[in-house]
């Protein structure tokens, strides 16, 4: 199945043209006056996290480790942002929320357009410390989404001002390959802006195998990255398949550097 996030947009008037780069995004939308301003702002798509409340009831709240608790619940969050003509992406750091999760999801996975991501960390990226989420553990749980629902799968990885930062290797790449390759559904793969500019083979390489994957550019606060670097990749491959989770600002100027070399 393809990514239908873009033609969703495009279908509701939010956007035209076919660059992924003109979708814009709210982060951690783990509260309620966080998830307010998001509904209420221009962002496409809705990125927060989900863990399984630290004491009774647990049940599944947007909160990011290490915390515990939010004043907000998954259900309750749900039911907001259904009102609106906005994209999620739900981060899980463990395997305990993820099912009661899907299970609170199925009423707007039933929106067959609606973009659903579901993103997690499944193998150890460059500079990688945080244990991933079991691979094989989180496809089976996800296996039976609706067709139209994005897996967003990522490499942990890490980064350190002044020293030489590995990029994505190829031994990271052709598993992630082995893992996705008779997936059904579509797959972005979250990478790190600031490793990029030392992987440009490998991921076009990846995105190459298949009509089904794209990437998804993040960046932390304190990492430091090229802008060049993304438009390497964005004049290597198709900007459909290039998701910018960047500030707006960078997005722009981006989307401004390839409208002048044409």
């Amino acid at each position: 199945m393809s990514d239908g996030t873009l033609e969703y947009f495009r279908s509701v008037g939010a956007l035209t043209g076919e660059d992924a780069c003109a979708v814009s995004w709210a982060h951690a939308v783990n509260s309620r006056s966080e998830l307010a301003r998001a509904l209420t702002g221009h962002c496409h798509m809705i990125e927060a996290d989900v863990i399984l409340r630290g004491r009774d009831p647990r049940e599944p709240v947007m909160a990011h480790p290490p915390d515990t608790d939010s004043d907000v619940t998954l259900s309750e969050w749900l039911h907001e942002v259904k009102e609106h003509r906005k994209g999620i992406k739900l981060d899980f750091k463990s395997l305990e929320a993820l099912a009661p999760s899907l299970a609170l999801l199925e009423p707007v996975l039933s929106e067959k357009a609606r973009p659903v991501w579901i993103n997690a960390d499944i193998l150890t990226g460059p500079g990688g410390r945080a244990t991933p989420i079991k691979a094989e553990s989180f496809l089976s749980a996800t296996a039976d989404l609706p067709p139209h629902a994005v897996l967003s799968l990522g490499w942990t990885t890490g980064w350190t001002a002044g020293a030489e930062n590995p990029g994505y290797s190829w031994d990271m790449v052709q598993e992630m390959e082995r893992i996705c390759r008779d997936l059904q559904h579509a797959v972005t793969f979250p990478v790190r802006a600031a490793l990029l500019g030392q992987s440009l083979p490998q991921l076009c390489w990846l995105l190459q195998q298949s009509d089904r994957f794209s990437l998804t550019v993040w960046t932390s606060t304190q990492d430091q990255f090229s802008l060049q670097d993304l438009q390497s990749y964005r004049s290597r491959l198709h900007v459909s398949k290039i998701y910018i989770d960047l500030p707006d600002s960078l997005r722009a100027e981006l989307m401004g550097t390839a409208a002048h070399s044409e």
